[in-house]
């Protein structure tokens, strides 16, 4: 995989940093700086600042989206921003394809490794935070964590246990539209029950699209 230049990014983000080095640095592997010939700046220490602005901003959202206890809040905010959610959050801006990374990452498959591109969202979070404040950094995140699924807020599962009241019943999510470049897609998902369309969703990902869709269905069901 050739690795994509920042600038190509920073389009994506529809943001332009004032301080580059600090997305460069973002996209910098410890593999990376400890095989270069000069010295050399790497994330760990914006993944460090990130992974605290992901807490304060999801922490947030979920205070003021859930009325739910504390234990109940704290287990859905792990469950936002683990390493499996970060990673998919990152494929959807396809980051492992700019990072900087040693040989031996690179050839060992670094680009597409869990640890290593969940940990380049938190440092990447963090030069937004740096370049722009916490607004620049929150606009970037909530988008992903309103589509992210809790523990709690597994809507496919909600609809499915609904559904199986009817003996016969039968659900399936179909991809309706499919639309915008590799690293940016956007999925539109219908859900049916017995061939029946119940409802539709949309999403950067099938699997948010599906949640989507199923959220509008039970929406639709208390009605």
């Amino acid at each position: 995989m050739p690795q994509r230049s920042p600038v190509q990014l920073e389009k994506t983000l529809h943001y332009d940093f004032k301080d580059k080095a600090l997305l460069e640095r973002a996209l910098t592997h410890t593999s990376y700086a400890n095989e270069a010939r000069t010295p050399t700046g790497h994330n760990e220490r914006l993944e460090f600042l990130g992974d605290s602005v992901l807490s304060v901003v999801a922490a947030d959202h979920l205070f003021h989206q859930y009325d739910r206890p504390e234990g109940e809040l704290t287990r859905m905010r792990a469950s936002l921003v683990s390493e499996e959610a970060l990673y998919r959050f990152a494929q959807q801006l396809d980051l492992g394809a700019y990072l900087r990374l040693g040989r031996g990452e690179e050839l060992g498959g670094g680009r597409r490794r869990p640890s290593v591109v969940s940990d380049a969202f938190e440092a990447l979070i963090a030069a937004l935070y740096l370049d722009g404040g916490l607004e620049t950094a929150r606009a970037f995140i909530l988008p992903f964590l309103r589509q992210g699924t809790t523990a709690e807020e597994d809507y496919k599962t909600r609809l499915q246990e609904l559904v199986q009241r009817e003996p016969d019943a039968r659900l399936e999510y179909r991809v309706e539209g499919e639309s915008g470049p590799d690293h940016a897609k956007h999925f539109t998902v219908g859900v049916y029950r017995n061939g029946v369309a119940l409802a539709h969703g949309e999403g950067h990902s099938k699997k948010a699209a599906e949640q989507q869709a199923a959220r509008a269905a039970l929406d639709k069901a208390k009605q």
